[in-house]
């Protein structure tokens, strides 16, 4: 429970919400303004020529970085031509993956803990459901193979990731996947791997600072992926394993878009997409060539990864210029 708590603190920076009984959000929802990667830059959006998943390359007068975007959330183990990924690893300088690790340091397990025991705390979370929206989350989690006192909290937001969680293990999906598999190759080949750890176990402490209904929200939109199931996930893996980008960014995109619009959300956001784009910058003053990983909404989003890059005036490259 510890690992999934940071993990929801990775994805909303400073927030969580307070324990009292909710109903329906009675205030208005986060909409498209509210998400950072709500919109795209068109023109980056291009389906790959090459076998496999789509590359964007990143280069300068004698270094070019092959950036290759990856699902936020895919099939575990999935199946994937790697024929042009293990070409560029050859002779790879480093092999960046995602920047989506999350850590706590010892010296905060205390007040981790006490915080913890406050979610932990007021449940089971469907008593505190409408009787339709119990119902549902009943139906879903019976399916799930849970009992009620799994969902031992009074905190819809905590409510809502666990459900998330407990959905995608059931379906067996990941978020830490190609870059498992990546990292493992880059080894294997003696390549240098670059990854990014976020401290954010004190910031467990912020979890009544956020209005309810916005947790409530994130419930309400992880009940109802879960009531839809996997398809729509395994069909946008299926097309970025093609090099089909449109089809990838298909993608559910529940909890993670309604998260954007939390408290120090936009800041966590900023601060992954500015250190992803500062590693492609750092790459490319070693000549020679790099492969970086990351998620593709972040990447392709404006203001995002290959956005700022274009700002700074660096040529980028999609993966129809293969």
């Amino acid at each position: 429970m510890l690992k999934r708590l940071l993990i929801l603190t990775a994805a909303i920076g400073l927030a969580a919400l307070p324990a009292a009984a909710q109903g329906p959000p009675t205030s208005p929802a986060p909409g498209p303004a509210d998400d950072p990667d709500a919109t795209l830059v068109e023109e980056l959006v291009v389906r790959g020529r090459l076998p496999g998943p789509a590359w964007w390359r990143v280069e300068d007068a004698d270094t070019t970085v092959y950036v290759l975007g990856v699902p936020s959330l895919a099939p575990k183990r999935m199946q994937w031509d790697r024929s042009i990924f293990e070409r560029r690893l050859q002779g790879a300088n480093v092999v960046v993956l995602p920047f989506v690790n999350v850590r706590a340091k010892l010296g905060g397990s205390i007040g981790t803990a006490f915080n913890l025991m406050r979610l932990k705390s007021g449940g089971p979370y469907e008593n505190r459901l409408d009787a339709a929206t119990r119902a549902r989350f009943v139906a879903v989690r019976t399916r799930l193979g849970q009992d009620a006192r799994h969902y031992g909290t009074g905190n819809p937001l905590a409510a809502g990731v666990q459900l998330a969680i407990d959905y995608r293990d059931r379906n067996q999906l990941t978020n830490m996947d190609p870059a498992k598999l990546v990292r493992l190759l880059a080894q294997q080949r003696r390549v240098k791997v670059q990854e990014k750890s976020y401290d954010l176990g004190g910031q467990l402490g912020g979890i009544a600072r956020t209005p309810a209904n916005v947790g409530r929200l994130c419930f309400d939109e992880v009940l109802s992926q879960a009531e839809a199931g996997p398809g729509v996930t395994l069909a946008a893996a299926r097309a970025w394993a093609e090099g089909d980008v449109e089809g990838a960014l298909a993608n559910e995109r529940t909890y993670e878009r309604c998260l954007a619009a939390v408290a120090g959300g936009r800041t966590y956001d900023e601060r992954t997409k500015a250190d992803t784009a500062a590693a492609i910058t750092s790459a490319l003053r070693q000549p020679g060539h790099a492969i970086v990983l990351v998620q593709l909404r972040p990447l392709l989003a404006q203001g995002g990864v290959l956005d700022r890059l274009r700002t700074q005036g660096l040529t980028v490259k999609t993966p129809g210029e293969e």
